[in-house]
């Protein structure tokens, strides 16, 4: 008995009518992306494992797909290192290729392989998969698709400005009202450990900062103990865990306690220059917040920090994120060469548009038209009568074999098809057509000479 077919875990099929759904994603973000002044880019599903080795701290590397080399790999490994057992000494000798984590680093690789041919500031937009070898859950996935735009070259932070604007508009066009766009400023985040006297353990701090609203407080200040930070530091740091009011109100609660941080000082003016523009010009529908917790991608962001929360309301995880990196590209030789970014979490929008019953119900319509076959001649004038309907941008076709009506007629149903065109023989002599409204059972005659007459009885 065959075995029965699988699919490795955190990867999906898709159907029809998921690529559809997705495909309308997709567009939406794109037009927004090339309205903005975006170009697109793409590169390869995997690069040198050195390229994304080292790029995402530890976690980040035990999570890379790492490639086989091919051929007789195993017989490289010498007999130590392979009785060894060490997956650190043995890997470098088998693999020296990895799935891309994201789509950043090899961005960055790519500016700097072709910085003589490109225009500074260079706004660049990408949609590619993924893949994480993560564990599977709701919204996470092992390949998945990332949405990113970035500009390179250019240190304004109009920049960072523009990326709350675009996602503001790719959310408002998705019909998504309500996101809330966090912000927070990395510079902050280094002028708080350096105030509490936590400088050397930074990371450690931040990420037990960053799951706040997740564990509470007491649980953070338990976790922070457990990484080696003093309980005098972190009663220094008391106020970030009761901050209240606007975001002008916490940039100010936030002044106070960094007053002795010259960088924590920058990253306030930088955030409250940008949240003032922003608040200057308005958003369609996203809210702007101040977030002193966020502290997602500290290996490599140096200043303004955003993460996408959906709507009050709906459980899921962030729908977006990205920061300024001003020396990213120079892990790569590149120096001096700001950048700032910010990425769309296309899996998880779908879930979130899939609840709230966002979705346009005509994206089920992969087809608008379906001719019955009625026999050789009937559908030779029928083919005639769709390929003109095609030329007129309508998504037309021939039911393959003549078949029972009825059979037909319930393909019909199951493709979710509006409009049903019979073309049979006394239509065939009398140069006509029926058109049926499978909506509302009604039908109409016209003559086959009479385009336009059907493509106007062709619109619900």
């Amino acid at each position: 008995m065959a075995q029965k077919p699988s699919i490795p875990k955190g990867t999906r099929d898709f159907s029809p009518q998921e690529l559809a759904k997705r495909n309308y994603i997709f567009d939406i973000i794109k037009n927004q992306f090339e309205l903005f002044g975006f170009q697109p880019i793409e590169t390869p599903s995997f690069e040198n494992s050195d390229t994304l080795l080292g790029k995402y701290g530890d976690e980040g590397d035990r999570l890379i797909f790492k490639i086989l080399n091919s051929g007789d790999f195993i017989s490289k490994v010498d007999d130590i290192t392979y009785s060894s057992k060490n997956s650190t000494s043995i890997a470098p000798k088998i693999t020296e290729k990895a799935l891309r984590y994201d789509l950043t680093v090899p961005f960055a690789r790519y500016v700097v392989m072709h910085q003589n041919d490109i225009d500074f500031p260079f706004k660049r937009y990408q949609i590619q998969p993924v893949w994480r070898a993560d564990r599977p859950q709701k919204g996470r996935f092992r390949e998945f698709y990332q949405c990113d735009a970035d500009v390179v070259g250019a240190n304004s932070l109009l920049q960072e400005v523009e990326l709350v604007q675009l996602y503001d508009a790719v959310f408002n066009s998705l019909g998504l009202k309500g996101t809330i766009i966090k912000i927070n400023n990395r510079k902050i985040l280094s002028g708080i450990a350096e105030v509490i006297g936590a400088q050397h353990l930074l990371v450690d701090f931040t990420v037990a900062l960053d799951k706040l609203d997740k564990i509470g407080e007491a649980k953070v200040k338990e976790e922070m103990l457990g990484k080696g930070i003093s309980e005098l530091a972190i009663q220094k740091a008391a106020p970030l865990f009761s901050m209240s009011g606007n975001a002008a109100e916490q940039l100010n609660q936030l002044e106070v306690l960094l007053t002795d941080s010259e960088i924590g000082l920058a990253g306030i003016n930088e955030l409250r220059e940008i949240i003032n523009t922003v608040t200057e010009l308005g958003l369609k529908s996203a809210n702007l917040a101040l977030d002193v917790t966020l502290a997602r991608g500290l290996n490599y962001y140096t200043g303004a920090i955003f993460e996408v929360s959906a709507p009050k309301g709906v459980q899921m995880g962030s729908i977006g994120g990205g920061g300024r990196y001003d020396d990213l590209t120079g892990i790569f030789g590149l120096k001096d060469v700001s950048g700032v970014g910010i990425s769309f979490g296309l899996d998880r929008i779908y879930l979130v548009l899939e609840e709230l019953g966002l979705f346009p119900a005509e994206i089920n319509q992969s087809l608008q038209v379906l001719c019955l076959n009625f026999g050789e001649k009937e559908s030779l004038a029928a083919l005639k009568l769709i390929g003109q309907l095609r030329e007129q941008g309508l998504k037309a076709d021939l039911y393959p074999s003549n078949t029972k009506v009825q059979k037909q007629f319930k393909y019909a149903d199951k493709r979710n098809v509006p409009f049903v065109i019979l073309i049979g023989q006394k239509e065939l002599e009398t140069g006509k057509c029926i058109v049926k409204n499978m909506k509302t059972g009604e039908q109409s005659s016209y003559s086959l000479d009479a385009l336009d007459a059907i493509i106007d009885s062709l619109k619900l």
